[in-house]
């Protein structure tokens, strides 16, 4: 590409592609996309975004193009790279722009460059850093500006590299800039500082802003650049010197009123340095060491003390915290149970906080965050009042501990807990007792008082265990604080239901559940919506906890369902409407079939709350599991929800519909239990099976699952099953068969065995396909004793209820294997018997028994030669399957099913399913279990007899081993 020519072409297309007419963007971006691969190309962007006399948004465009084409384009292996030649051309001429005057496409070039610099620096462009440098000392504001700018970038990105050969380079480079880089900082530092002082605020805010990044590249040099900074005295200097500075940071936005911009900047600066020492600690625990007391005095001084007051500012306060919280919880600071083991850095850490954190500092500390950082803020009084739903459910968990206040204060106050407990306990039950008593409604700062004392109490929970008599306490005061019925209370109501569900699987008499359950009833009703919710969550956790007994929930159980399904209702927000369907889900998975009475009004609403939550994925999630527990608990009677149930299954398990990337996991399981409790086979039920060929094309983490709904639905109504889809079925798992895992080939299998046990005759035909390989696994002697034990379970089947088709596969493996029937017979019973001990489960061994058992009596010479080994595997079954009847004495087939009996349930069991009734039934017409093995060998052995006649029999018996044979007699005694 010609430049002189190109760069016009190339303009008027950038210029096109930042048109709002489609018209002329799609043709524009479409000619562009086809130079992104023409030599040149990227040399006429340099040009196009380095004039600065060009209109913003077409440099800016040009940036873009420039930046997408590094990451697909630049490295030396990759399809249409760029030419070395091109890439030194470029690489000069991207640090010609150092006085960019428009800050967005400025930061824009700077990440450019840094990410030319991950691949090329230092190797293929060792004059990066000395230009930088170079640049970044000149006179020029705003070159140096840009200069700093890029200069952070490019350390930022080389420090981010994580291979060994990498971080050497990198920490190569920390040792020859740092010296520089920590007097940059201290100049443009003091240099703001004095202009602060002049209250010159323009040049202030400039410097400002060079502070900043010079701090954010001693930042990544500090953490990534030394493998042991504390043998290097520059580093420690500079972290040492960071307190010093942030006090002063601190006192420059005492004058400042917040919303200014110098002080949205300052915040800025003091919130880094706290990262710098928060990333060092994290880095490098040991090396921490010294600056452990530092730290604590200045984190607590700030925060715990008056000296903060006036100068702190949230975001602060949580890094303060945060910086507490990593000292006091840091395993490299704790010594070893056996103190000789431990580290001498261990030692000495713990000695430095042991000083620090004495009585008086902890007792405190832990006042202060309970009387003051725990109390409710206005702001979250407001949210209570005018958005209830947000304030319920607030998110507090995951990681918002290192950005939000409140989380953050908890996490603190638990961690400190849990490591002072002898010294804090006494500190939190006098705060208690000072507490005892309703709380007069007129003294608004004594309830907020009492709120956050009792969040104190349901945090430390499991540290309280030993010093708190929970049931006593429950008695005698929190249900006293229920009881009181003022608006205002309703804080202390919020906070005590709270309470008691944090104390639930602490410590709570399963005598008192009753009593609960009635409380949970009371505020289910209570005029506040918060309250409400926060009582709906202590339900769950009552529910959900290992001493829950039904029989002590039922009599609540239709008022607090039919209140649940009402708060469901009123509620508006998703994540509220979905905290709810969690506990009535959990409701209904622990009450079992005694939710059948009550459900009626929530199957009636959850198809229009589906309705109305077309836009919310994660909304629907909840209301299929809400959907998978209703239909357990309803059993058969869950037919009566399919006009709504089976469009959802549908639509969640087609992956033709954008939805399913959410919804498949939790469709998938309602599909399976929909199946599982279904009285009968449907027309509707049938067609959405035609989603399943494409979810088996998938292959995904959800096949597993798959198997098992095509189980299912073989146990519901294998035969009008197979007449639908027999053919695709068939065709999917022969597809699947042949790239998927040794274990994925047994599942595959062991749907074909369980075909063949419901419908031996059909089940053959239609598996037919399949066969072949099991057959040829067997005669060439499967490795794997799993796969080997499948393989003969399949073809055991066969050859014992299907033995026609049994011939018909041998007449074709013959002709495969270029053999004699008989010859190939000869060696399935070889191997067959040579394998056994790959077949563990009893089921499978007595199969294998009776379907060699079924080749007799013959007269064919193969079988006869196998005889010995046939009676040998009979005898090992009947050794699996024979006990004694304790009441007769004699010998019976403990596999033998005689009549189906519904099984009994107690209250806290599953009741048997739909399908575990037909896999009973089916149990009573299978050979392995309505065949006597002992009847079954007696038969056979006396039916060889008389075709052989005595003398010839009698000779067939001797081929076997005489202690078999005694062991043989002894089974068959009796009959």
């Amino acid at each position: 590409m010609d430049i002189q020519s190109a760069s016009s072409v190339v303009l008027q297309a950038l210029t096109q592609a930042t048109s709002q007419d489609t018209t002329v963007l799609k043709p524009a971006e479409e000619q562009l996309r086809q130079w992104e691969t023409q030599p040149g190309f990227y040399s006429v962007l340099l040009n196009i975004f380095n004039n600065h006399m060009l209109d913003v948004n077409v440099r800016w465009l040009a940036v873009l193009y420039f930046k997408n084409g590094i990451d697909r384009y630049w490295r030396r292996v990759a399809p249409h790279a760029l030419s070395e030649e091109e890439k030194t051309s470029l690489r000069a001429g991207l640090v010609t722009n150092f006085n960019e005057p428009i800050n967005q496409i400025a930061t824009q070039i700077a990440v450019l460059i840094s990410k030319v610099a991950r691949l090329d620096c230092p190797r293929q462009w060792p004059e990066l850093i000395p230009i930088l440098l170079e640049s970044v000392k000149g006179q020029d504001g705003l070159k140096q500006h840009r200069a700093l700018l890029t200069f952070y970038h490019v350390t930022k990105t080389l420090a981010s590299k994580r291979l060994a050969v990498d971080r050497r380079l990198f920490q190569d480079l920390a040792a020859g800039i740092y010296s520089f880089a920590c007097s940059l900082w201290n100049h443009h530092t003091d240099t703001f500082l004095q202009q602060v002082c002049s209250g010159d605020q323009e040049a202030a805010l400039s410097s400002l802003e060079r502070t900043l990044l010079s701090l954010k590249v001693l930042r990544k040099l500090t953490v990534h650049g030394f493998i042991e900074p504390s043998q290097n005295m520059e580093v420690m200097g500079f972290l040492n010197s960071v307190f010093e500075r942030l006090k002063q940071f601190l006192e420059c936005c005492r004058p400042v009123q917040p919303g200014n911009v110098c002080r949205e900047k300052l915040e800025k600066t003091i919130i880094l340095f706290t990262k710098v020492l928060l990333d060092f600690l994290e880095s490098h625990p040991y090396p921490f060491i010294p600056l452990i007391q530092r730290s604590l005095e200045f984190a607590v001084g700030y925060v715990f003390t008056e000296a903060g007051k006036g100068v702190v500012f949230e975001r602060f306060i949580v890094q303060c915290m945060n910086l507490i919280k990593l000292i006091v919880k840091n395993d490299s600071y704790k010594p070893n149970k056996n103190i000789e083991d431990s580290k001498p850095e261990s030692l000495e850490a713990h000695k430095i906080k042991t000083a620090f954190f004495t009585h008086p500092t902890l007792t405190e500390i832990g006042r202060r965050l309970v009387s003051n950082y725990f109390l409710l803020t206005e702001e979250e009084l407001a949210m209570w009042e005018e958005d209830p739903e947000s304030f319920a459910v607030e998110e507090t968990g995951g990681d918002s501990w290192k950005y939000s206040l409140r989380p953050c204060t908890e996490v603190l106050f638990l961690d400190i807990f849990h490591n002072y407990s002898q010294t804090l306990t006494p500190v939190l039950l006098e705060m208690v007792q000072n507490l005892q008593g309703p709380t007069n409604v007129e003294e608004p700062v004594q309830l907020l008082m009492k709120d956050a004392v009792y969040n104190a109490v349901g945090l430390a929970a499991y540290e309280l265990f030993d010093s708190v008599d929970f049931d006593v306490w429950f008695k005698n005061q929190l249900l006293a604080e229920l009881q009181v019925n003022h608006n205002r209370y309703k804080l202390i109501r919020r906070r005590v239901i709270w309470l008691i569900g944090q104390w639930i699987a602490v410590k709570f008499k399963s005598d008192l559940r009753p009593l609960l359950y009635q409380v949970i009833l009371n505020l289910m009703q209570d005029p506040d919506l918060v309250v409400r919710i926060e009582t709906a969550t202590t339900l769950k956790l009552t529910v959900d906890d290992f001493e829950f007994r039904t029989e002590q929930f039922l009599p609540y159980l239709e008022s607090i369902f039919g209140l649940l399904f009402q708060l469901l209702q009123q509620v508006t927000e998703c994540d509220t409407k979905m905290q709810v369907l969690h506990v009535i889900s959990c409701v209904i998975e622990r009450v079992h079939i005694q939710i059948r009475p009550y459900a009626g009004c929530l199957v009636q609403y959850l198809p229009l709350l589906w309705k109305q939550s077309e836009e919310h994925n994660m909304l629907r999630c909840a209301i299929l599991t809400t959907l998978v527990h209703l239909v357990q608990g309803l059993g058969a009677e869950s037919k009566n929800l399919y006009p709504f149930l089976l469009p959802v299954i549908q639509l969640s398990t087609d992956v033709s519909q954008p939805p399913h990337v959410y919804l498949l996991e939790d469709g998938l399981e309602l599909w399976l239990v929909t199946l599982e409790n279904s009285p009968g086979i449907t027309p509707e039920l049938l067609r959405i099976f035609q989603n399943m060929s494409a979810l088996l094309e998938l292959s995904s983490e959800n096949v597993r699952t798959c198997f098992q709904i095509i189980k299912a639905y073989i146990y519901l109504s294998a035969t009008e099953f197979f007449q639908s889809y027999a053919e695709g079925l068939c065709k999917s798992f022969c597809q699947l068969m042949k790239d998927i895992t040794m274990e994925g080939q047994v599942q595959v299998l062991k749907v074909v065995e369980i075909a063949l046990k419901v419908s031996p005759v059909l089940s053959s035909h239609m598996f037919q396909p399949l066969l072949p390989p099991v057959f040829r696994g067997i005669v060439e002697g499967e490795r794997y004793p799993v796969v080997m034990s499948t393989y003969l379970g399949v073809i055991g089947r066969i050859l014992l209820q299907n033995s026609s088709f049994f011939s018909s596969l041998l007449s074709q493996m013959a002709l495969e294997f270029q053999q004699e029937m008989d010859q190939l017979l000869g060696k399935v019973i070889e191997m067959w018997v040579d394998r056994m001990d790959n077949i563990t489960q009893p089921e499978r061994r007595k199969l294998s028994s009776l379907a060699l058992l079924s080749l007799l009596p013959s007269d064919n010479s193969v079988i006869q030669d196998k005889f010995c080994g046939i009676i040998n595997i009979c005898v090992e079954a009947l050794h699996d399957v024979m006990t004694e009847d304790s009441e007769t004495g004699t010998l019976r087939d403990c596999m033998l099913m005689t009549h189906f009996e519904e099984p009994k349930v107690t209250e806290d069991e599953e009741p048997a399913t739909e399908q575990d009734k037909k896999k009973k039934m089916l149990a009573l017409e299978d050979p392995v279990h309505s065949v006597s093995l002992q009847q079954y060998v007696y038969e056979k052995l006396k039916a060889q007899q008389v075709l052989m006649g005595d003398q010839g029999f009698q000779a067939l018996m001797e081929t076997v081993d005489t202690e078999i044979v005694r062991q043989l007699q002894e089974f068959l005694k009796g009959l």
